[in-house]
């Protein structure tokens, strides 16, 4: 049955990932929804919720505000809030309920500009797809309406784009990712929402090279490209720690996780041995054509993992714990790699 879940829990949706993006920029951020989806979201898609404060709120929107689509309500809820906080702009993100009344996000963006003194940011996410949607969305939105200036490049300054805890697993992810580029190109790392704030997106362009975690930013990295010239890079500098020490010559080995991160630890193992292993990339998520390669899967029912991993003959899987359960019959080596957008779990 297509969408049937016995093994995995549901992802989390687009209106999640918007969030992880644009958690620790200091702005308000308003789920345009009845509390529900908020309350997904701050309990179990966002893990920086239960140790590091943001403004994120729900809408409240009640059942004939929705539907008669009263914009106007959710203005003065916004100014009302950006009255008793100390914030540098107000993100609106979308959910189902706007998606189903058809609400008009650039009037909203308009309206809400009118009566705060706030920048006003908008991104129409509507609840039916997965965290990594949002995530692209949110890149794209934010970059367009903040990285304005063109300013002198600085040499050695790196933009990290995609790192979000849904992405990387890991709250510590972006201080191991500074101290790898320091140690590897004496460059001095900018993470875009993961530690560094509003301020550095404005200075976008100023980058020497924009560094791409996950597919999900990848947009947003061709964007930067474009604006200002500022050249881009897909690659995980710390993949190095997810890959034990064996002997990987001569193995069939499939990689499940998001993309970028799939791609990192495949060109890892790669790099240990002098006959190749075959790898395999395959994630639930988006698969980017230009990052993949021949015999890369895209996976959507868990079937389709189940199917993969009994016909592959594979000797090592690398994927997140959660997913041993599905194929108790695999008698290779699987090693774990959390993946939260998959699990919930951190490193």
């Amino acid at each position: 049955m297509k969408g049937l879940r016995k093994y995995l829990t549901p992802f989390a949706p687009d209106q999640s990932g918007a969030v992880s993006v644009l958690y620790e920029l200091g702005g308000i951020i308003v789920i345009c929804d009845a509390g529900g989806c908020t309350g997904n979201v701050c309990g179990f898609d966002e893990p920086r919720w239960f140790s590091r404060k943001s403004a994120v709120f729900s809408a409240g929107l009640r059942d004939m505000d929705a539907i008669l689509g009263r914009d106007d309500r959710l203005v003065e809820k916004l100014t009302d809030a950006a009255s008793k906080l100390e914030v540098s702009f107000a993100a609106v993100i979308g959910t189902p309920v706007p998606a189903v009344i058809g609400t008009d996000y650039r009037a909203l963006e308009r309206m809400s500009e009118k009566r705060i003194d706030l920048p006003i940011l908008t991104v129409d996410t509507d609840g039916m797809e997965l965290y990594d949607a949002g995530e692209e969305k949110a890149y794209l939105a934010l970059f367009q309406k903040f990285a304005k200036e063109k300013l002198p490049m600085e040499q050695g300054r790196i933009g990290v784009l995609g790192a979000t805890p849904q992405d990387l697993s890991d709250l510590d992810a972006a201080d191991k990712i500074r101290e790898a580029l320091k140690n590897q190109e004496d460059a001095s790392a900018i993470c875009y929402g993961m530690g560094d704030g509003l301020d550095e997106v404005k200075k976008a362009s100023a980058a020497q090279k924009n560094l791409v975690l996950s597919p999900a930013a990848l947009e947003a990295a061709k964007y930067l490209e474009k604006e200002f010239g500022t050249p881009y890079e897909v690659g995980y500098p710390v993949a190095g720690e997810l890959v034990p020490d064996m002997d990987y010559a001569g193995k069939r080995v499939l990689v499940v996780h998001q993309q970028v991160i799939a791609n990192a630890i495949r060109d890892e193992i790669r790099s240990r041995t002098a006959d190749n292993a075959e790898v395999v990339s395959a994630s639930w998520f988006a698969m980017k054509r230009e990052l993949k390669e021949n015999g890369d899967v895209s996976l959507k029912e868990e079937e389709d993992y189940i199917e993969l991993v009994e016909m592959g003959s594979w000797d090592v899987i690398f994927a997140d714990e959660c997913m041993k359960k599905m194929t108790p019959g695999f008698q290779g080596m699987f090693v774990d790699v959390p993946h939260f957008a998959v699990s919930g779990r951190l490193m």
